[in-house]
């Protein structure tokens, strides 16, 4: 028989703040993470804004207690600092560490400190052996690195679906529990930003050197973050025996691919559509039962349209209350879903559903519009969370009160 699988603690770090706590008094303030970029150096820091995390790599590694050398890069230093507070939150021991398994989730590795060499790798007259500047490359290395520096032992993966990834992690992590392959997984994703995420976001014209506006008829397209956020999973029987008290329940959760095209989804909502009817049917609730949807909400013309769509067949006349937190983070690519799985939680937490920030236009094609200001003391018992990945793989994670 197949176990429930309860969170009992999370970390993360985004533009918002350097913690749970940080991140908490900006959403409850409708502070955003959006402006110039400081920390890394491109030509588009004032022309094409984000939402960046204003912490040097030495400050992280202070933050972190990383090695003062080299090896651990940005994205790897991001996911330290989300998954240590995860760890202590939960109030896990060492010996309950070292026996849990690991998940992250990443689209660019270590690409930021790989395309420092790019001129030197392109360079016809340069001889050196190649193999020296692809560690940090490899996708899995931050997550390989930060298990040996924590001490996890049991189970090391890592998952690259692109924005959908950390979902990904958390449902792959829920279903080796399930199956009662492990105990424990502490799953989320990490992404730093990079002149790569940025030239090649831009290149699709997607980027809006605005503030992003989701569900807007005037928006032009996404501002681009970085973070990383990381919850503990653990099955209803290492929770009993550990008498720790569980933030939430994982109560269901649906994955569906339509494959429609590489970077854009289905226009007419199908694999949100499949992803949340999977997610509602796997927990055993009616539509009817949602509280709160977290949307992908990228403020792309695609991406809102696609959901939107989606959103309306699935709850019909009642969909629930609704709004994207990208405007505060941006998008931050792998590791939005459990940034915003978290974001999911602290809103049952708080009684607070957080609002879509920068919405004035509701769009002509829709007949739903998000909550554009903060509401208190709503009742959460279910919510939804949406994560959309290239290539049409779409995730839904369902989080239940406890």
């Amino acid at each position: 028989m197949s176990q429930r699988v309860f969170i009992t603690g999370y970390g993360i770090i985004t533009s918002l703040g350097k913690d749970a706590s940080e991140n908490l008094q900006s959403l409850v303030h409708g502070k955003s993470g959006y402006g110039e970029l400081h920390v890394l150096d491109t030509i588009h820091r004032t022309t094409l804004p984000a939402c960046e995390v204003k912490l040097h790599d030495q400050q992280l590694k202070e933050l972190t207690g990383a090695p003062a050398g080299t090896g651990f890069t940005r994205t790897a230093l991001l996911g330290l600092a989300a998954l240590q507070e995860a760890i202590r939150m939960a109030g896990l021991t060492e010996t309950e560490v070292r026996a849990s398994g690991i998940l992250s989730a990443t689209t660019n590795g270590g690409i930021r400190e790989f395309e420092k060499y790019y001129y030197e790798l392109m360079d016809p007259q340069q001889r050196g052996d190649f193999v020296r500047f692809t560690d940090t490359a490899n996708p899995g290395e931050h997550c390989e690195r930060m298990a040996d520096f924590i001490g996890i032992k049991k189970y090391i993966g890592t998952i690259s679906t692109a924005c959908s990834s950390s979902a990904n992690s958390i449902m792959h992590g829920a279903q080796l529990i399930r199956h009662k392959k492990l105990d424990r997984v502490i799953c989320g994703g990490a992404e730093a930003l990079s002149k790569f995420t940025i030239n090649g976001f831009n290149s699709l014209m997607i980027l809006d050197p605005e503030s992003c506006r989701p569900f807007d008829s005037t928006r032009k397209g996404l501002n681009l973050g970085e973070g990383a956020a990381y919850v503990v999973l653990e099955s209803e029987a290492e929770v009993i025996r550990s008498k720790r008290k569980p933030i939430a329940e994982l109560k269901g959760y649906g994955n569906a691919n339509d494959a429609f095209h590489q970077t854009a989804s289905s226009p007419d909502g199908k694999g949100a559509f499949l992803a949340m009817e999977q997610a509602l049917s796997m927990a055993g609730i009616k539509p009817g039962d949602v509280n709160y949807i977290n949307a992908h909400g990228t403020a792309t013309e695609n991406n809102d349209l696609s959901e939107g769509l989606g959103i309306q067949r699935l709850f019909g006349e009642h969909v629930p209350d609704f709004s994207s937190t990208k405007p505060f983070t941006g998008h931050t690519l792998a590791a939005a879903g459990s940034v915003e799985a978290i974001f999911c939680m602290m809103a049952m937490q708080q009684q607070m559903v957080w609002p879509n920030l920068n919405f004035v236009n509701p769009m002509p094609e829709l007949s739903i519009r998000p909550v554009a200001s903060l509401k208190r003391q709503v009742k959460l018992n279910y919510i939804l969370s949406n994560s959309f990945g290239f290539g049409g793989n779409t995730s839904s994670l369902l989080l239940a009160s406890v």
